[in-house]
């Protein structure tokens, strides 16, 4: 524990939906988001038979020893840094951002009147700590007819998101159960994000 506390912190993520999660339970942050350079979607390849836990783990840590390096780089003023990183996973198989329409349609055809696993790993860094959690929920999914699918395809929301849906978004009529963190599955599961800035001493 530092002697004061951090008044605000880094968030290396430009997820809206961070933001709005961060700023509900009042925690002040900085944007450090990458620069166009940056290859951060490199980051979240994944590796061949990786399972959802260690991928999200490895994706979330490469992503905070990335913005370690940028702050460092940017030189700007020392603060805690969280980074997260989400997935889906059904049946062991993966499911990250939709690349095209047809991709997306895959997806939740796939998750359609089934239970899925949703991860989100967190991490924050401090100078040289790097501490992590990590959230796993269900959700089950009602099923999608063809011009529900059609007509979701169309409004675009699945499009940057892990398994092609927003539970926060119009997806939240699909959704019939789940189990775990709403948070989580949002993007930063709450319970798990405070304790880890409560424990690098961040105020809020």
């Amino acid at each position: 524990m530092s002697e004061a506390l951090h008044s605000f912190i880094y968030l290396a993520s430009a997820s809206p939906r961070r933001r709005e999660l961060l700023a509900q339970i009042g925690v002040e942050f900085r944007m450090l988001l990458a620069a166009p350079n940056e290859d951060v979607e490199g980051l979240e390849v994944p590796e061949k038979n990786e399972s959802a836990r260690h991928y999200v783990m490895r994706v979330t840590a490469l992503k905070a020893g990335a913005a370690l390096m940028r702050l460092r780089s940017r030189k700007l003023v020392d603060a805690p840094l969280l980074v997260a990183d989400t997935t889906v996973s059904i049946e062991g198989m993966l499911l990250g951002k939709p690349r095209d329409g047809k991709d997306a349609t895959r997806m939740l055809q796939r998750l359609s009147g089934r239970t899925h696993r949703v991860l989100t790993a967190v991490a924050v860094a401090y100078r040289r700590r790097l501490d992590f959690a990590l959230s796993e929920s269900r959700v089950t999914m009602a099923v999608l007819d063809a011009a529900t699918l059609a007509h979701y395809l169309e409004s675009g929301e699945a499009f940057g998101k892990a398994g092609a849906y927003a539970i926060q978004g119009r997806a939240a009529a699909f959704i019939t159960r789940i189990s775990g963190s709403h948070s989580g599955i949002v993007g930063l599961p709450l319970a798990e994000t405070a304790q880890l800035l409560k424990s690098f001493d961040v105020k809020f």
